[in-house]
C-alpha cells in the first residue's frame, strides 16, 4: 500500500527552475518536498558526476538547497498527478504527496525527428551524447559529427572537445541568416554572447556549418558515417558516433495529466507563473525554453507565488527571459527539409518498431495507436509524439496515468490518510 505524505508546496523537477523553486517557498516557510527521477539535483543541464565542475551559480543554487530545509527524494518517479496530488515511486515504494501547490518544474527534452539509420548503434541524440560523457562514455580519439539546432550544440562541442573527441563536423540546420541574426540579437545578453565563444574556443579548429544537416547514417551494425548536405550539395563523412537531434521541445505532460491549458506547446501560466489549474505553478523550459537563467528566476517567481509571497520585485527579469525564448524559437524552428528525409521505411517510432509506411498523415496520433502502436512504448510517445507532430501536424495525445511504465503494485489503491 502506498504511504501519505502531506505538505505545503511540492516541485516537480530538480533543475534550475525547481531548484530555485523550493529555495525560495521553503526560505518562506513552508513545508517544502521536491521529487527527481535522478540521483542528483541539477536537471539535465547541471548533470554531474563531481559537483566541482559545475558552474559557480549551480553550486551555490545546490548549496542554499541543501540548507533550505526542503525535502528531496532523488530517484523518484511520478506516475499520477492530479490538483494537490501526486503519485510517485521511489527506492522505498510509492508514496502519495497531498500538497497545498504544486510547482511543474518538468524541464525539456530532445526533439527527435527520424532519419533513415536513426537507429543505428553509436547514434545518439545531442544532448543524450553530453549526458553519457558526463556519465563516463569514453569518447577520445572517437570521430563524432554533430547535428542539431539552437545554442546547445556549442556546449556539447565543448564537452566533446575536452574529453578527446575528433569532432568530424558540427552542423547547425537553421539558415545562416537566421542564426546570424540571433546572434547579433546577444548584445542584450553580454553574459550569453561571451560563454557561448567561450565554448566556440575550445573546438575552434573544427568548421560550424549553419544551414546544414544530416540526411542519413550508414554503416554495418553500427554507424560508420554521416551523409551530409545543405541543401544543394551533400557529402560523406566517416565518424564513429553521430549526435543528431533538432533542438529542445518543453515537458508538458505533467501538466497536461493536470488539466493545465497547453498553448503552443507550452505550459501557460500567468504573471505569478501559475497554470490554469488554480495552485498549480510551473517555472523553467516547461513554460518555453529560455536556458537556465530565464529558469532560475521563473522558479523563484513560481516558488514565492506557491508560498504566499510577493514576487512582483522579479517580474522584469522574467520578462526578459521570455523574450529570450521567442528569439530563439524564432531562430532556431526546424526546417521544412528535415520533413522529407525519412523513406517509407524509416522507423518512426522507435519503442514498438513502427515504420512511416504504416501510418497515414490523416489519422492522427489516436487513430495511429489504434492502427500501430505507434506511441504506445516505453517512452509513452515522449520521443515519436514530437516527430509525428513534425511529419504530419498531429495534435499532441491526451495524457492518461501511469505517466511512466511503473509495477502493477504501485497502482494499488492507498490506505486513507489519517490524522
Amino acid at each position: 500500500m502506498s504511504d501519505h505524505h502531506a505538505v505545503d508546496v511540492a516541485v516537480v523537477g530538480a533543475g534550475p527552475a525547481g531548484l530555485s523553486a523550493a529555495v525560495h517557498a521553503a526560505e518562506s516557510g513552508a513545508r517544502v518536498t521536491v521529487i527527481d527521477q535522478t540521483w542528483h539535483a541539477g536537471g539535465q543541464i547541471w548533470r554531474h558526476r563531481d559537483r566541482a565542475e559545475l558552474p559557480d551559480e549551480a553550486r551555490a543554487l545546490m548549496a542554499r538547497f541543501e540548507a533550505s530545509g526542503a525535502q528531496h527524494l532523488a530517484g523518484t518517479s511520478l506516475f499520477d498527478a492530479r490538483p494537490g496530488h501526486l503519485s510517485v515511486l521511489g527506492p522505498n515504494g510509492s508514496l502519495e504527496l497531498i500538497a497545498g501547490a504544486v510547482v511543474l518544474a518538468t524541464g525539456a527534452r530532445e526533439r527527435f525527428l527520424p532519419f533513415p539509420g536513426w537507429t543505428l548503434p553509436n547514434v545518439f541524440g545531442v544532448g543524450g551524447l553530453q549526458a553519457l560523457v558526463k556519465a563516463g562514455l569514453e569518447v577520445n580519439g572517437k570521430r563524432i559529427v554533430l547535428s542539431g539546432s539552437g545554442p546547445l550544440l556549442f556546449p556539447v562541442a565543448a564537452t566533446l572537445a575536452q574529453h578527446g573527441a575528433q569532432l568530424a563536423a558540427v552542423c547547425e540546420q537553421a539558415p545562416r541568416g537566421r542564426v546570424t541574426r540571433f546572434a547579433a540579437s546577444l548584445w542584450r545578453e553580454p553574459g550569453k554572447l561571451a560563454q557561448a565563444a567561450r565554448y566556440r574556443s575550445t573546438f575552434r579548429h573544427v568548421p560550424f556549418r549553419m544551414g546544414t544537416w544530416i540526411e542519413r547514417a550508414e554503416g554495418e551494425g553500427r554507424v560508420q558515417r554521416a551523409i551530409l548536405t545543405d541543401g544543394t550539395r551533400r557529402w560523406s563523412v566517416d565518424c564513429d558516433m553521430v549526435g543528431a537531434a533538432c533542438g529542445l521541445i518543453p515537458s508538458v505532460e505533467v501538466g497536461m495529466a493536470m488539466g493545465c491549458d497547453i498553448v503552443n506547446g507550452v505550459v501557460a501560466v500567468d504573471a505569478r507563473q501559475q497554470t490554469s489549474v488554480a495552485g498549480v505553478y510551473a517555472a523553467g523550459e516547461c513554460t518555453g525554453v529560455a536556458g537556465e537563467d530565464a529558469a532560475i528566476v521563473e522558479g523563484a517567481i513560481a516558488g514565492l507565488s506557491a508560498a504566499g509571497r510577493p514576487a512582483e520585485a522579479l517580474y522584469a527579469r522574467r520578462d526578459r527571459g521570455r523574450a529570450f525564448a521567442a528569439r530563439l524559437e524564432t531562430a532556431f524552428s526546424p526546417r521544412p527539409e528535415l520533413r522529407d528525409r525519412a523513406d517509407a521505411t524509416t522507423i518512426v517510432c522507435r519503442c514498438e518498431d513502427v515504420r512511416l509506411d504504416e501510418l497515414r498523415a490523416e489519422w492522427g496520433a489516436r487513430q495511429g495507436k489504434l492502427a500501430s502502436r505507434a506511441g504506445m512504448g516505453a517512452c509513452q510517445g515522449r520521443v515519436c509524439g514530437a516527430a509525428l507532430a513534425h511529419l504530419f501536424g498531429w495534435e499532441a495525445p491526451r495524457v492518461r496515468p501511469p505517466l511512466v511504465p511503473v509495477p502493477v503494485s504501485a497502482l494499488r489503491p492507498a490506505e486513507p490518510l489519517r490524522d
